[in-house]
């Protein structure tokens, strides 16, 4: 049977969530219509008020938010409420222009810590668990978010962050960690240093692994189960809606990360077009967030690639599902006309065996023409091998993927622990060309 960190809202009945999201939208409509000068000349300039959203289909006829709004009002210029209310400022770990910054009054920080906790006890966490929390902490809300919830959950938190890898396992040894937070690359990190120390991290007190923060599959998470020994979960957050804690799978389905619809709506969208597509059919998700007071956003474009389903799931919550991220609509790599996410990739690669799950997409262009390296660790024991093995194994991991994606690509086999590790989110893909 599921249990619950707040059943009643976790468990709404479709009609009355969807009556308490039109509330909340109207007065987070209101608020921002009032208080913050993009959205008022956003509104406007579509010809549209509050007063006109009448229903929740009524949320299409609204203007999206994009990050690029929120770096050209960057550092205060999308904040609704004044300064002397924000009790925390956390902004993204962007890699070009200006990061985009956001702004938590203390109920923007209450909301998200039981978010947080719910998530925890969606995933199969309770109040006795000790928690190893390798999120980074600082500006990245991948930390304090976990934090927060694990103490409004009334669990143990360890704030170790990130690095220091050896003292982690120490860590996790010794105090008796038993819930695990951290990207999934990186606790097959953990995995790959603790064999390394001669210790078994599939001895360890883990029981559940929380991962986060950048794109997964299938088959890596049963890599990461087989390795370490425990369930692996999947959450979902963006910085800009929150941080971690706006989606995640429950541990009895394992199948779709429930999203907490009543502080957020999301919406399916056709990225090209910008058309909402219908129920079931990938796309980018746009999330509205219907609560927050420091920062809410209307329509964001979250440029992450997923679908939807309100179909009824097992552990009773009635919250709609997003499917496991495929992507980034804008981080998708096109490669003579096709596109492709580095998950697909990785979903063909851990499974053949003899392969490490460590890779790296090298795209170049060459003559007019876009080329396609896969460069991926191979078992210590086979890198020693024959060149004869090495080389049908690199043809295999070329056809496999030309199968699936219809992309070609030259597989380069390197040696174990050659390509570079990463603590927080893994770099996939270095693109070359000058696009």
């Amino acid at each position: 049977m599921a249990t619950y960190f707040n059943e009643e809202f976790e468990t709404l009945p479709r009609p009355a969530l969807e009556a308490l999201q039109l509330t909340r939208l109207r007065n987070a409509l209101e608020r921002v219509y009032a208080t913050v000068p993009f959205y008022r000349a956003s509104f406007d300039m579509a010809g549209i008020r509050p007063g006109d959203v009448k229903s929740l289909e009524d949320l299409q006829r609204l203007p999206f938010t994009t990050k690029q709004d929120m770096r050209d009002s960057y550092p205060y210029g999308l904040f609704a409420a004044p300064l002397e209310e924000i009790v925390r400022i956390h902004a993204s770990s962007g890699t070009t222009g200006k990061p985009t910054v956001v702004g938590y009054t203390h109920k923007d920080i209450e909301v998200w810590s039981e978010l947080m906790a719910r998530s925890f006890v969606a995933a199969g966490a309770h109040r006795g668990d000790i928690i190893h929390n390798a999120y980074g902490y600082g500006l990245f809300t991948g930390g304090l978010g976990a934090h927060y919830g694990a103490e409004r959950l009334g669990a143990s938190v360890i704030p170790i962050s990130g690095g220091n890898t050896r003292r982690q396992i120490m860590i996790m040894q010794d105090f008796g960690s038993t819930v695990l937070t951290c990207t999934p690359s990186y606790s097959l990190f953990m995995a790959e240093e603790a064999r390394a120390e001669g210790v078994d991290i599939r001895d360890l007190k883990l029981r559940v692994g929380i991962f986060g923060a950048e794109p997964w599959s299938e088959a890596m998470r049963g890599e990461i189960e087989d390795k370490l020994n425990l369930d692996a979960i999947d959450i979902y957050g963006l910085s800009e809606i929150m941080g971690p804690g706006v989606a995640i799978e429950c541990i009895e389905a394992k199948h779709g990360l429930h999203i907490w619809e009543d502080h957020f709506i999301p919406e399916i969208i056709n990225p090209e077009t910008g058309e909402l597509l219908p129920v079931g059919e990938t796309g980018e998700l746009v999330i509205t967030t219907i609560t927050k007071q420091g920062i809410p956003l209307i329509r964001y474009r979250t440029r992450d690639v997923t679908s939807l389903t309100y179909e009824p799931c097992v552990c009773g919550r009635s919250h709609a599902r997003i499917t496991r991220m495929s992507g980034r609509s804008d981080d998708m790599i096109i490669v003579r006309g096709v596109n492709v996410f580095p998950s697909q990739i990785e979903s063909v690669l851990v499974g053949i065996e003899g392969v490490e799950p460590h890779y790296l997409l090298i795209v170049d262009r060459h003559d007019n023409l876009d080329t396609l390296e896969v460069q991926v660790e191979v078992d210590e024991r086979l890198f020693s091998d024959e060149v004869k093995v090495l080389q049908s194994l690199a043809r295999r991991i070329e056809k496999e993927i030309k199968d699936m994606l219809g992309v070609t690509c030259k597989a380069k086999l390197v040696e174990p622990r050659t390509i570079q590790r990463s603590e927080g989110k893994a770099q996939r893909v270095i693109d070359k060309r000058k696009l």
